[in-house]
């Protein structure tokens, strides 16, 4: 474990890089003992930075959900970071792609909450009654870490490579979709560039949801009505750049779009 001064260094580091744009070389190199304790508290020293500004919790997102991203990283469970409510972004206005450092996309359901989820002991079920609807989601992923070169240890620190989310226009109550198997196919262009299905997602998403109110209530932390909870990606992430334009479409859940300039 790191001693206080190191977290709060780490944390000064990763709040320099996303302000000025300028990744730093991983934690993990730069702080050989950092642990994932530590990184949950390099990633909440930062979040409460953000909330000192005026920006407010929308929600917190799944990374790591799929079973090949958990060997990749050797852990066996996820992480989350939080969704801030200056990263909740419109299908209608291009995204600027200067804001960010190395951008991806990623393809995923979305589950707003009609009210809030039990902590310890959630279930699937508990879940499925508190969400108000499911949504088409793109999420925005960067990571402050040069080259995306990143341990576990960096991704949580970094927010879960946290950037934004922009919802579709479709809502669904989640009791008229099979939500473990929904299919998604990613188009750049009007040209498709990659399909997965939310089985991907710990086999079902809404056990990512579950795990996570387990998960953030350790840190005294509940899921709350009104709160995006985006569960993990269905497909590969996909690097972005200026003047694409990208277009997913969900099996029963319509499609959601977004622009970069």
């Amino acid at each position: 474990m790191l001693e206080p001064s190191q977290r709060a260094e780490a944390a000064d580091l990763l709040w320099a890089a996303q302000r000025d744009r300028v990744p730093v070389a991983p934690l993990t190199e730069t702080f050989p003992g950092i642990d994932v304790v530590d990184a949950y508290e390099i990633q909440l020293a930062n979040i409460r930075r953000q909330l000192a500004t005026g920006v407010t919790v929308s929600g917190h997102k799944v990374g790591l959900s799929s079973k090949v991203m958990q060997q990749m990283m050797g852990v066996d469970e996820p992480d989350y970071g939080h969704l801030l409510s200056d990263m909740v972004l419109s299908e209608e206005t291009p995204v600027d792609t200067g804001r960010y450092c190395f951008p991806r996309i990623e393809v995923e359901i979305g589950y707003v909450l009609g009210e809030s989820l039990p902590g310890e002991g959630c279930t699937i079920e508990d879940v499925l009654a508190a969400t108000e609807y499911v949504v088409a989601s793109i999420e925005l992923i960067d990571s402050r870490i040069q080259d995306w070169k990143i341990g576990l240890a960096d991704t949580i620190a970094d927010n879960a490579s946290s950037a934004g989310v922009i919802l579709g226009a479709a809502r669904v109550a989640p009791r008229d979709l099979d939500l473990t198997d929904v299919g998604a196919v990613l188009y750049r262009g009007g040209e498709e560039i990659a399909r997965g299905n939310t089985s991907a997602v710990l086999g079902d998403p809404t056990e990512a949801v579950a795990w996570l109110a387990r998960k953030v209530a350790s840190f005294g932390v509940r899921l709350e009505a009104g709160h995006i909870v985006l569960p993990g990606s269905c497909t590969r992430a996909v690097d972005v750049r200026p003047g694409d334009d990208f277009r997913a479409e969900f099996a029963g859940l319509d499609s959601v779009s977004v622009r970069f300039a």
